[in-house]
């Protein structure tokens, strides 16, 4: 009998599986696509940007494009990510399909004109709408459709970045701090792991980052690690942690003061605009706007400049903090992961030049950890720097996104994530 109950659960599970596997295959194809035509098109107005530097000049106006786009065609999808993890958390008024088109739009015009944001935002807001318009064409119940929506985050996330593991467990860890849940798992796996294959199908190349450095580890129950290192990188992992809740503090003072010191509102992006270009030319620099994953100058700061033993500002991270906060709470759309990658790899560099530590290691472990600290992502962010830098230096990735994890506080990036376990049984 025990036998019998045991084949019967074991059949309903590979029934479950195929049935999540054909319902993804459509979000899968459908956001991979347009995360493709995406990335490509953000590729080419960088390009356009970079070649036109008279574009800087009409943020303003761009500002306020933006402005009138979403009140007259999506209110509610001005939201962005936190709407998806709303309606996740509790099923409302939905997703609007509308919400790819309008946020793929305004953040491509954003980058044009010289914001200074990233692109997961759009990736994850692709994926949640598309995610959503069909699980309305399928009729899946309210419990589907929470699992369809968190397979949209996967996808998106997963394809933006080519790292389809770490989107797996980012939509499974981002809703609630502390923890993950499991329903989600396959599905999740399926959808980013298909949309990241879509994604390079279409042609598109990602970033590739490097960290050469190789050490005289110590072996430790088969682990190897050096213990003046690990220090060092428990003293970065604690910086790390507070950029991470600077950026998210700064952000949200930005967007509440703006709204409350600044009438009407279209003249919030206008203003927006205006402090990025006063930015730009007080600092004689425009390596603070846009991506940032390269500089348009030969020697400028960048994500890409950060890896390698070039002279950078001590205070990049801290510019390129400002002028995201400035440009996305003001009104302007895209990401915050990209920009978050340069806070951390150019902090991280600063922080290993002045602790004597390796630049290419601590670069990476900022990319990653800020991330951790901003989103509340540790697992996530650990698992990515195995995907984008090899297994080698694993401890000291993990080390350095737990304790920036810790470290950031309960602030992030998004509203609508809830605490699900206090960092500390001290904290209600």
């Amino acid at each position: 009998m025990k036998y019998l109950k045991h084949s019967v659960e074991q059949l309903t599970i590979a029934y479950q599986l195929l049935r999540w596997t054909l319902i993804i295959i459509p979000v899968s194809l459908t956001v991979g696509s347009l995360v493709a035509l995406f990335l490509w098109l953000l590729d080419e107005v960088t390009h356009l940007r970079h070649q036109n530097g008279w574009l800087l000049w009409l943020l303003p106006i761009a500002g306020i494009f933006i402005h009138f786009l979403y009140k007259k065609l999506g209110t509610k999808s001005e939201a962005g990510n936190n709407l998806i993890m709303n309606e996740i958390h509790q099923p409302g008024g939905g997703v609007p399909a509308g919400m790819a088109p309008l946020v793929l739009l305004t953040t491509i015009i954003t980058h044009l004109f010289g914001g200074a944001a990233g692109r997961e935002g759009t990736a994850v807001q692709i994926g949640g709408s598309m995610a959503h318009m069909l699980a309305r064409w399928m009729r899946l119940s309210a419990a589907d459709v929470r699992i369809i929506l968190m397979t949209g985050i996967a996808a998106g996330f997963g394809a933006v970045f080519g790292t389809p593991l770490t989107g797996a467990v980012f939509a499974l860890e981002v809703l609630a701090i502390g923890v993950i849940r499991y329903d989600a798992l396959i599905p999740c796996l399926i959808a980013a792991v298909f949309a990241d294959i879509v994604c390079t199908a279409w042609g598109i190349h990602h970033t590739h980052y490097q960290i050469l450095f190789e050490q005289n580890q110590v072996l430790f129950h088969f682990v190897h690690f050096d213990f003046l290192l690990l220090i060092k990188v428990v003293v970065c992992g604690v910086a790390f942690g507070l950029a991470g809740a600077l950026f998210a503090t700064c952000m949200g003072n930005i967007k509440r003061y703006a709204k409350e010191w600044i009438r009407p509102a279209w003249l919030i992006p206008a203003a927006g605009g205006c402090i990025i270009i006063a930015g730009c030319y007080l600092l004689g620099t425009r390596d603070y706007i846009g991506l940032g994953v390269t500089s348009p100058d030969a020697g400028g700061v960048s994500i890409v400049s950060a890896f390698t033993n070039t002279d950078i500002s001590p205070w990049g991270w801290l510019w390129k903090l400002l002028f995201t906060a400035i440009t996305l709470g003001m009104g302007f759309k895209g990401g915050e992961v990209t920009p978050l990658f340069f806070i951390g790899a150019t902090l991280g560099h600063t922080l290993a030049v002045m602790m004597g530590a390796p630049v290419d290691l601590f670069a990476g472990l900022g990319f990653i950890a800020v991330f951790a600290g901003a989103t509340n992502t540790p697992i996530a962010c650990t698992l990515m720097g195995v995907e984008l830098f090899g297994t080698t230096h694993v401890l000291y990735f993990a080390v350095a996104c737990f304790t920036a994890y810790y470290f950031s506080g309960h602030a992030g990036i998004y509203s609508a994530q809830r605490v699900g376990v206090p960092k500390s049984h001290h904290i209600d």
